[in-house]
């Protein structure tokens, strides 16, 4: 891998996990696109994959502060009572954002071998790029959502999420749009999408690091270092950037590029085999 590819990879992990486009759809179409031999290590996506999760942790830290201090506040005060527990916002929120993991690790666990050949088949990506362009466009008909975040509600964010494992699923435009259709307000909403989603990168993290002690791939540290950055870096604005559209009710926009990566994708893998 050349810096300029290391960098350029960085760049499209950390604009695509977190804009509705789906990050594993773009890269599953490049890897057609430029051959399947194009693989960048599982080193790399270790390390771009941890400047995600940087830019999550640094956009809310505020609002993650907050929440670890109340816990542990709340555990040690506690003395074990379960009352104590529910009457906490902090204590119910973490234990939402547990429950919303059970259905992505169930699917991850389960059917990993299913999703990894997905990725070779660049039509059933752009299919499932159409779908997501279809459940964004349908978020303009949602109009002033004012529930909050329940335990009900986040069990099925969770399945959204579940889904997104598909190339091509976006995970925020999934679980943003169960969400709204569920009538979370947007400001709630917009936390827990990304909150939700730092214990599943994490995992995954750990999945990968597992898999990368056993085969003992190399490190280059400067494409790693400039991965990370690019990656953090990008994200982190893309993040922001996504919550002012959602704010403002304009998230259906993106609906549009995702159909014309798809009809494109369509039309250059699937449209010369049927002739």
């Amino acid at each position: 891998m050349t810096t300029v590819s290391a960098a350029l990879l960085g760049i499209l992990q950390g604009i695509t996990e977190f804009l509705p486009v789906s990050s594993s759809g773009h890269l599953a179409l490049a890897r057609a696109l430029i051959g399947y031999d194009f693989e960048p290590g599982i080193t790399f996506e270790i390390v771009v994959h941890f400047g995600s999760f940087c830019s999550i942790a640094v956009y809310f830290r505020k609002r993650l502060a907050a929440l670890l201090g109340d816990v542990l506040q709340t555990v040690r005060s506690s003395g074990g009572r379960l009352s104590e527990y529910r009457q906490n916002p902090s204590t119910r929120l973490s234990l939402i954002i547990v429950v919303s993991m059970v259905p992505a690790g169930l699917v991850g666990i389960t059917m990993k071998q299913a999703v990894e050949q997905a990725f070779v088949n660049p039509v059933l990506v752009a299919v499932m790029l159409l779908f997501t362009g279809g459940i964004l466009f349908s978020t303009q008909y949602v109009k002033n959502p004012l529930g909050r975040v329940t335990l009900r509600n986040g069990f099925w964010v969770g399945v959204a999420q579940a889904f997104a494992i598909l190339p091509g699923i976006s995970r925020s435009g999934s679980t943003i749009t169960a969400g709204l259709w569920m009538g979370v307000n947007r400001d709630e909403l917009a936390q827990f999408s990304f909150l939700m989603v730092l214990p599943v990168l994490a995992g995954a993290m750990l999945l990968e690091t597992v898999e990368l002690f056993q085969i003992g791939e190399p490190i280059e540290i400067t494409n790693l270092f400039l991965g990370f950055v690019t990656s953090f870096i990008t994200g982190y604005f893309a993040l922001s950037y996504l919550i002012v559209l959602l704010k403002r009710e304009k998230l259906h926009y993106f609906a549009y590029y995702c159909w014309t990566v798809a009809l494109v994708s369509l039309l250059h893998f699937a449209a010369p085999a049927l002739m």
